[in-house]
């Protein structure tokens, strides 16, 4: 009875992200209860291994009574801090100092937000400041990237590429530009490394000359695109984006909000190449989901100009109430520390596991393409592997995937296109992902096993 009261609830009040408003009010919603280690249980007292790590954040696992002491401890002492007119509070300073110790080296400064969404959007606006503060108030064009993800706020959905977010939002903007997505599955030139960064340099090149170098402010990237289907470019990508950008007279941001904090196998993607953006945003896996908070780390020489740009005494119009809050930083601390002694290498660990069960898995006959870095993959799934054909959409595939996987007990993020997400807690034991991939295999199997999709196939 109280599950069914919630959902009458939920149905009643509750205005969902990213939703089909009317179809979930049909459908009702899935209530979530508990959660500890790899598992969720439903208000049903189903048990799901949650391959997905909430969305893309849960890094350490659900329960970690460390991280639940750290939030407490801080409530006592000092539940909020404002860091207007001056004021700081001794972990939000620490977190800062942590940040920029762990980060590409140069990222020194650091400036809180509330989740990833509100970073990009401070990203764009210290981007825009920075420019018009050192006399280049000409350079107010972005580009970034097709299937790209940068947050669903005003600015942040314009920079993402997925129509959904742009859909009778008037976005994006007529500043904001995409170029083509470096996805070597379906890479036109040919799904070799040499062909995939050859395009994307040379697309990044001709936009830039396209709007002309003096009107271009920056250039946005995820190092791996995550909400637009979990695409992993080669490595030398990254590094080699970062130096056109440089060579180009443009900033580069890298949004590690997804692939931050072990996600990929290093702390930062970027560190796998030897990259250093000249911005950076976190968030998800910088408390590990357990309270809100992102970041933006940005270069001494953005800062400097930032800062120079005015009299000592102007202030940077720009700040949000719970910038910095001190019950979040704790929490981040203490969930760094964990990276630090332990899931982190275990992430690494069982990150090669994970790589190995998802290439095994290429040969099912729904899956046209396996990828992954780290403890971050999908599985693209095609009705003919020779042509590479998507499902059609009236199948509903995600939506049969999803239901598979949940009866099989087994939470993954399932795209519209047919592609399967899977980002895994750094926490999973070698036991655990055995059995994620099991239940991911039957999945893929039950679905198979479908008439519809069975007939599909080429």
């Amino acid at each position: 009875m109280l599950a069914n009261s919630l959902i009458e609830l939920d149905r009643d009040h509750y205005v969902h992200p990213v939703s089909a408003y009317r179809a979930h009010e049909a459908k009702g919603a899935m209530v979530l209860d508990s959660a500890k280690g790899m598992f969720i249980r439903d208000a049903q007292g189903r048990a799901l291994l949650d391959a997905f790590a909430g969305l893309w954040c849960v890094n350490i696992g659900y329960g970690h009574e460390s991280v639940v002491e750290a939030a407490a401890a801080q409530m006592r002492k000092l539940p909020y801090a404002t860091g207007y007119f001056g004021f700081a509070s001794e972990p939000t300073i620490r977190l800062a100092a942590k940040l920029a110790e762990i980060a590409p080296p140069g990222l020194s400064r650091v400036y809180f937000s509330q989740g990833g969404s509100d970073a990009i959007d401070s990203a764009i606006r210290f981007i825009t400041h920075y420019y018009n503060a050192i006399g280049k108030p000409s350079k107010k064009q972005f580009i970034a990237l097709q299937k790209g993800y940068h947050g669903s706020s005003s600015q942040g959905a314009g920079m993402t590429a997925l129509p959904v977010f742009h859909r009778n939002f008037d976005l994006p903007n007529a500043n904001q530009h995409h170029i083509a997505s470096p996805y070597p599955y379906r890479n036109p030139a040919g799904a070799d490394a040499a062909s995939v960064i050859a395009s994307s340099v040379q697309a990044l090149r001709d936009k830039v000359a396209e709007l002309g170098a003096e009107n271009v402010a920056a250039f946005f990237c995820e190092p791996i695109q995550g909400s637009g289907g979990v695409i992993v470019p080669p490595v030398g990508w990254l590094k080699a984006m970062r130096e056109t950008a440089r060579e180009l007279d443009i900033l580069f941001l890298a949004d590690e909000v997804i692939t931050g904090f072990g996600r990929t196998g290093p702390m930062f993607a970027c560190a796998a190449e030897g990259v250093t953006p000249d911005i950076m945003t976190v968030a998800k896996g910088l408390t590990a989901g357990y309270v809100p908070m992102g970041a933006v780390l940005m270069s001494e020489a953005i800062y400097a100009g930032i800062a120079d740009g005015a009299a000592p005494e102007v202030m940077v119009g720009h700040g949000y109430t719970y910038s910095g809050h001190p019950v979040s930083a704790a929490v981040a601390l203490e969930v760094i520390r964990l990276y630090e002694n332990g899931i982190l290498a275990n992430g690494q660990k069982v990150g090669v596991q994970f790589e190995a069960g998802l290439a095994r898995l290429a040969s099912h006959p729904l899956v046209g393409d396996a990828r992954a870095r780290g403890m971050l993959g999908a599985l693209e799934l095609v009705s003919s592997k020779a042509g590479k054909t998507p499902f059609a959409p009236e199948l509903k595939l995600s939506e049969r995937l999803f239901a598979r996987g949940y009866e099989n007990g087994i939470l993954f993020r399932a795209f519209a296109d047919g592609t399967i997400g899977l980002a895994p807690a750094l926490s999973c034991t070698a036991d655990e992902m055995g059995e994620l991939l099991r239940r991911l295999e039957k999945t893929l199997d039950d679905v198979l096993g479908q008439s519809e999709i069975r007939s599909a196939i080429a």
